[in-house]
């Protein structure tokens, strides 16, 4: 008889995740979290929601401080008010804005990435007719380091990187952010840190998120950092996110841009939740940390080596779908169809090899550890 999860249900809240997976099946191939996020923004939102007035809002004017001190008091940086821009959309919508905002750096050249990595970079730089060059990721012992080399050699318009790494769940060092941030503006370009994950780095590492911003010195004007607290508190379905963009005339652009799309600073709902996460959610996050890096271990524990690289962040990692038995060509089919496991396709990331997938762990601990005896079973 199948097992049946019982914790935490989601039924009826339209999760994506579990719409995608399908009857029966248990849903780790979203980056969402099935555990509780923290009272206070659901409090926030009831206590907005009770007045009847759902009009035109504008930007919350402390915002801009409230990022800046979220990112003195969790990373130890310095980050200029002025920088941020507080967005009503989520990372892809302002990375796609922010190219059209670029556009006269860009000057037609190719944006360039790493493989695997997430695929958003891909789309959106398709949709914005920028071409996308990628360089492998270079192995080094149960680790991994970028390419610096060989994305130097591509000479780009812009260097697009998610920090921490996504689909593996690791991090860069400093050393390496700042010299993705020399080369951009060595090439006069730009590089977009997306750190959307850099909140929930895990406590038994002792390492911290390096901020690009923060690191890129001189090369802080051809530097954006994309933020958020939708993946640090699990509130991606009201999409927002900020900009630190310390090039003021770039601000301006992006913003001119975002205008002509109809679309301002603000956002009620975006706001609200915000607000209460920055202020309300961080005694949360401090319990989660743990939490998040006692289930990485779980997962560890019982995939063994088909988990190239350990995470030191967030709740994804890279699997090898073949060392569990699953075919090449159709790893995420045979997960989902066999297994009643829904993970994400390897190949969305670009993956060097067929059969990788990657998977999310931040599941309650009786749903991972049935999870993990499908995916084990043959």
């Amino acid at each position: 008889m199948r097992e049946k999860p019982t914790e935490f249900d989601r039924t009826g809240t339209g999760s994506s995740k579990w719409a995608r997976a399908g009857a029966g099946a248990i849903a780790m191939g979203l980056a969402d979290m099935d555990l509780p996020g923290p009272a206070a923004i659901g409090a926030a939102l009831a206590a907005r929601a009770a007045h009847p007035a759902y009009g035109y809002t504008v930007a919350d004017p402390g915002g801009r401080e409230l990022v800046a001190r979220w990112y003195r008091r969790r990373h130890g940086v310095a980050v200029d008010p002025e920088w941020v821009l507080l967005l009503p959309f989520g990372p892809s919508t302002a990375l796609r804005l922010l190219l059209a905002a670029a556009a006269p750096r860009l000057r037609g050249r190719a944006a360039a990435g790493v493989v695997p990595e997430w695929g958003g970079f891909a789309r959106v730089c398709a949709a914005a007719g920028v071409p996308f060059r990628t360089a492998a990721l270079v192995r080094e012992g149960d680790g991994l380091r970028l390419p610096l080399e060989a994305l130097a050699a591509s000479r780009p318009g812009a260097v697009l990187l998610s920090s921490p790494h996504n689909p593996t769940g690791r991090l860069w060092s400093a050393a390496e952010v700042r010299a993705l941030a020399e080369l951009a503006a060595a090439e006069d370009g730009l590089l977009v840190s997306d750190e959307v994950h850099g909140d929930l780095v895990h406590p038994d590492h002792g390492l911290r998120q390096p901020v690009a911003v923060a690191l890129a010195g001189a090369a802080a004007g051809h530097t954006v950092t994309l933020g958020s607290v939708g993946k640090t508190f699990n509130t991606s379905g009201v999409p927002s996110c900020w900009a630190l963009v310390p090039d003021a005339a770039l601000r301006g652009r992006l913003l001119e841009v975002m205008a002509g799309y109809g679309l301002w600073e603000g956002g009620l709902l975006e706001q609200t939740v915000q607000r209460a996460a920055l202020t309300g959610g961080e005694e949360w996050l401090d319990a989660l940390l743990p939490r998040l890096a006692a289930a990485r271990d779980r997962v560890l524990a019982a995939l063994g080596p088909a988990v190239p690289t350990r995470p030191q962040a967030s709740y994804l990692l890279w699997l090898d779908g073949t060392a569990l038995g699953l075919p090449p060509g159709r790893a995420r089919a045979a997960a989902l169809t066999e297994r009643d496991v829904e993970l994400a396709d390897g190949a969305d990331f670009g993956g060097p090899a067929p059969g990788f997938l990657r998977l999310n762990y931040a599941l309650p601990p009786a749903r991972l550890d049935m999870a993990l005896r499908r995916l084990t079973r043959t």
